[in-house]
């Protein structure tokens, strides 16, 4: 296989300094498909040197916004000019289905022509109101400077939309980083804002590990911001490692959400039907590989062994196969690790008391899900609770645990007993119910009667463990934004506190 240019650093595509490579694997089957070259810290230092020589010194940050915001609209435009391609890729390269590539096609194409109209619409500054005719007060917003940009696996395109758009859109430059794991599709937006004309520098890349390139990004005096998607673990070290400097940090580690569900949900066929269909894609969509999957169900004890059986046996049908076949439903896991990691979780769980009610192992070899693939059947484990690993630890893997509650005060207690943050659901048919419980949960977003949808222009982030900032919004705008008090006294005149 040749290997992708996938360097790209001062408006050029090359190798990396060591003329190191790295395989992809498909993982529907564990072979490798495209191979990309493999960064140091001597390319990330190449790429942050492009991307401060463009701040400092380069058109973009001084390009007028409208200017700004054409440019992000042109991307939108070829990212559906090439969806289908590009949609087919991530598929390929995550084990997502087509149908979910194509969605997040289509978000990011949101996302990137959501901050084009923001970013339009502020322009020009806040006046402050001085309460004097002789004094001119206004806030302006200014770029941070060079953002260094690190994104997971699950949702490589989105992600990096989300961090991309938003810097451009307020005249950062900048050096991404997607996971080594999957890096097709970052590639291929980074093609995108070339042809969309994008200055060379302002937007550069590195493909390579986390250890070393990524922690070379985080700790590199050149970077004014570093905005990382991905694990606790990682997240803390990248904190670390931006401290010394005293850059802006941006953190999204992920989440242990609950999905709560009251009685009165399931009071007829249809709410019943509804209620279940949402569990179910609460945890396995993408096969439960989403930082707010509802991987923890909470269950009111009126219904719960109803509710479980039906799920159970709904999950046991979920179509599982490589994800660009007709008919598949979800997709493998993304790595031979994630797999590993879904087989202790589920040895952990049995042996500390839970029951097994569908799932639990590799599925057997067909047509569709050839046998060195990492799939994992949906699993259900039921009698859980707040002592286990798998209620403990975020998942990211196609297991739904079960908790039950029998008061609105103990529904409340177990979501919000999670050191994270980011999300959770409530589904009830009482409406200040829903609204008086989704107040009480320490959750970023909260979901009533759903789960998943999320808004270009609404915030997301989480509270405690699950992370620092907010992307999307207005906010996730002033992540990559310095504001700036500008006073004028328009009438000048002598102090005279000082006599001598």
């Amino acid at each position: 296989m040749p290997v992708i240019e996938s360097l790209f650093i001062s408006g050029q595509w090359r190798p990396a300094a060591t003329g190191g490579t790295r395989e992809v694997l498909d993982p529907a089957d564990a072979r490798p498909f495209a191979v990309v070259a493999e960064a140091d810290t001597a390319d990330a230092d190449a790429a942050v040197a492009a991307a401060r020589r463009a701040f400092d010194h380069g058109p973009w940050p001084g390009t007028p916004v409208a200017e700004r915001a054409a440019l992000l609209h042109r991307v939108g435009d070829l990212l559906q000019r090439d969806r289908e391609r590009i949609a087919l890729l991530e598929s390929r390269d995550t084990g997502k289905t087509v149908a979910e590539g194509r969605i997040d096609v289509d978000d990011v194409t949101a996302a990137f022509r959501y901050f084009a109209g923001l970013v339009t619409g502020e322009a020009g500054g806040r006046t402050v109101d001085t309460g004097s005719a002789d004094v001119r007060s206004t806030v302006v917003h200014e770029p941070v400077g060079v953002c260094a940009m690190i994104t997971p696996w699950n949702y490589p395109l989105l992600q990096a939309s989300w961090k991309v758009a938003p810097a451009l859109a307020a005249g950062n430059t900048f050096v991404l980083k997607p996971s080594e794991i999957t890096p097709l599709s970052t590639i291929e937006l980074l093609r995108l804002l070339d042809e969309a004309g994008l200055p060379a520098g302002a937007g550069n890349l590195v493909t390579g590990a986390g250890d070393p390139v990524g922690a070379r990004l985080a700790e590199h005096p050149g970077v004014d911001l570093v905005s990382f998607t991905g694990g606790l673990l990682s997240g803390t070290r990248v904190a670390a490692a931006a401290a010394p400097t005293v850059k802006k940090v941006a953190l999204e580690l992920g989440g242990k959400n609950p999905n709560v569900v009251f009685a009165d949900a399931c009071s007829t066929a249809e709410s019943f039907d509804t209620a279940v269909d949402q569990a179910l894609n609460a945890a396995f969509a993408h096969s439960g590989q989403v930082c707010s999957a509802g991987s923890r169900l909470l269950i009111e004890d009126a219904v719960r062994d109803r509710f479980v059986t039906e799920l159970a046996a709904r999950a046991a049908r979920i179509r599982l196969g490589r994800g660009t076949e007709p008919g598949v439903e979800c997709g493998p896991l993304v790595s031979q690790r994630q797999l590993d990691r879904t087989e202790e979780f589920v040895a952990s769980a049995l042996a500390e008391g839970a029951t097994l009610r569908c799932g639990g192992s590799r599925p057997a070899p067909d047509p569709v899900r050839p046998a060195g693939g990492y799939f994992y059947s949906p699993t259900v484990l039921d009698h859980c609770h707040r002592g286990m690993r798998v209620i403990r630890e975020e998942l990211f893997a196609p297991l739904l645990t079960v908790e039950t509650f029998r008061t609105e005060d103990e529904a409340v207690e177990l979501a919000n007993d999670t050191e994270y943050g980011l999300a959770g659901a409530v589904f009830t048919a009482d409406p200040e119910r829903a609204r008086r419980v989704a107040g009480r949960l320490r959750h970023g977003t909260v979901w009533i009667n759903d789960y998943h949808p999320y808004l270009p222009q609404a915030e997301w982030g989480g509270f405690g463990k699950s992370g620092i900032g907010r992307e999307l919004g207005p906010a996730g705008l002033d992540e990559y934004r310095e504001p700036k008090h500008i006073y004028e006294n328009l009438r000048p005149a002598a102090v005279r506190w000082f006599t001598g």
